[in-house]
């Protein structure tokens, strides 16, 4: 599936990208670089190396490579999605987003493994994305539903529509609504972006939910809004907190970041969970580029050009 967001590059660039994330020898911040380049791309060679890393030894760059699968839509990928699913010796972070990636594409032909996945996993968190997968596929059945974000990304439930803030709020902070509610609810505070909705994300993660709180730091990174950032620190600090979760924390907190913030990921650059040092890791990476003016992925990539016609 083609994409307008997709981009074009040489035949030896694309080689290049695959073998830089595939290649372990290499720092885990560059094969992030290659890794964000090549969900840029679409074809055989991009998703098949993504396939591959989704295998990889770091269950956080299986774990973003499964969900860049999702993000391209390609339907060529769900073979392997419903082999990493299905996988119990996987971590369970890279079988969720395996199920997250299945509910992306969107097919009604996904229902199945996800149905079964949902009745057989272990892991709570893969369980509850089963869920969301689920009723995600179920909503886009109906027309009216838009896909779209203005954070362009495939977000794995709609925004709810027609809600006030404290109708929203109630909705994301009740333990009693569906996990798709609370996405929606949580979607559409996202969208909202002032300060008061970002108030009530924040407050959030206190929900029961690992997935959710996972999810509710994710998009704190996406609104890049200081008023996160001791909140987010205290995640991350957390050696309870579920690795999913801190994960999350660190890369938002390296999108907002100030001194104080870069300390913190520095010290945790060191964290015993490899989920969570590499989070780091990759997040102070990000932050050395955006201060030095350079884009983190491969800037020889170049947009398809529209033909023009001469005058």
């Amino acid at each position: 599936m083609d994409s307008p967001s997709s981009f074009q590059v040489s035949t030896e660039t694309e080689t290049f990208l695959c073998e830089q994330l595939l290649d372990e020898k290499q720092p885990i911040s560059e094969r992030f670089r290659a890794l964000f380049s090549l969900r840029n791309l679409r074809g055989a060679a991009p998703r098949d190396a993504l396939i591959k890393a989704t295998r990889d030894a770091s269950n956080l760059l299986a774990h973003e490579a499964a969900f860049a699968l999702g993000q391209m839509q390609d339907v060529d990928a769900i073979p392997a999605l419903e082999s990493i699913l299905n996988d119990f010796s996987l971590h369970p972070i890279v079988r969720h987003e395996a199920a997250e990636a299945l509910g992306a594409i969107g097919l009604e032909s996904n229902i199945p493994l996800l149905k079964n996945s949902l009745a057989v996993d272990p892991a709570q968190e893969v369980r509850e994305t089963c869920e969301l997968a689920l009723s995600r596929i179920e909503e886009l059945k109906n027309s009216s539903v838009s896909e779209s974000s203005p954070f362009l990304s495939v977000d794995p439930a709609a925004p709810t529509a027609c809600s006030s803030l404290r109708e929203l709020r109630e909705v994301l902070l009740s333990e009693d609504k569906s996990m798709y509610e609370r996405y929606g609810a949580l979607f559409a505070l996202r969208n909202l972006g002032e300060e008061e909705a970002v108030s009530v994300i924040v407050e959030s993660l206190g929900a029961n939910s690992a997935l959710l709180r996972h999810e509710v730091a994710y998009v704190l990174g996406q609104l890049q809004n200081k008023k996160a950032s001791d909140a987010l620190s205290q995640v991350l600090r957390d050696v309870h907190e579920h690795p999913m979760v801190r994960h999350e924390a660190a890369e938002a907190l390296g999108s907002i970041a100030d001194d104080q913030r870069i300390a913190l990921l520095e010290e945790f650059a060191k964290d015993p969970e490899p989920i969570v040092s590499q989070s780091c890791e990759v997040a102070l990476s990000m932050l050395e580029f955006e201060r030095t003016g350079k884009s983190f992925e491969f800037l020889f990539m170049q947009k398809p050009q529209v033909e023009q016609t001469s005058y």
